[in-house]
């Protein structure tokens, strides 16, 4: 079985557990991180001339798991890396802090001698998340202004693996 469905963790409106310590372990409240898959913040070349800023932003609050944001921005960089070699600068600029938890459950056959339905439901961390409210860029851009459709395809790529609504807003650097 995989993970669910990005519809279970989509929405803000349940208690973040973020709390986690190095140096105090007995405060924390998730005793063991999950795995980040997201790793790679910065890439192409960082330059002062590009022209052009394009920050892909959330119509709406949601709640990103860090595995859609790296198959976004695999999506994206691949995209313009084949093109635009050293002639871009990509940022993403969430970083997912929130710490997911699943009470497992099974199905089938003799599923019943073996869990405790919702007894004890707090569940175990399986991955995280960013929280991205309203108007939060997700991904920036810096290019010069003659690479705008293939920014715009970029993005089309990179908000296919994305759950929610997004918009591209465009501001000239001077």
């Amino acid at each position: 079985m995989g993970i669910r469905p990005a519809k279970t963790i989509r929405k803000i409106n349940k208690v973040a557990w973020a709390r986690y310590s190095k140096k105090k372990p007995r405060k924390s409240f998730v005793k063991a991180m999950p795995h980040l898959h997201l790793t790679v913040y910065n890439m192409g070349k960082m330059r002062d001339d590009y022209e052009m800023q394009f920050d892909l932003t959330a119509k709406g609050p949601i709640q990103l798991r860090d595995n859609a944001l790296e198959s976004a921005r695999q999506a994206a960089n691949k995209y313009l890396e084949k093109l635009l070699l050293n002639e871009y600068h990509f940022v993403v600029r969430v970083f997912p802090h929130n710490v997911l938890r699943e009470n497992k459950m099974i199905s089938g056959a003799g599923a019943d001698r073996l869990q405790k339905g919702m007894r004890a439901s707090f569940g175990r961390p399986t991955s995280r998340a960013a929280r991205v409210p309203k108007g939060q860029p997700i991904f920036s851009i810096k290019t010069m202004k003659e690479n705008t459709e293939y920014v715009d395809e970029a993005y089309r790529r990179a908000r296919s693996k994305l759950s929610g609504k997004y918009k591209t807003e465009v501001r000239e650097l001077t």
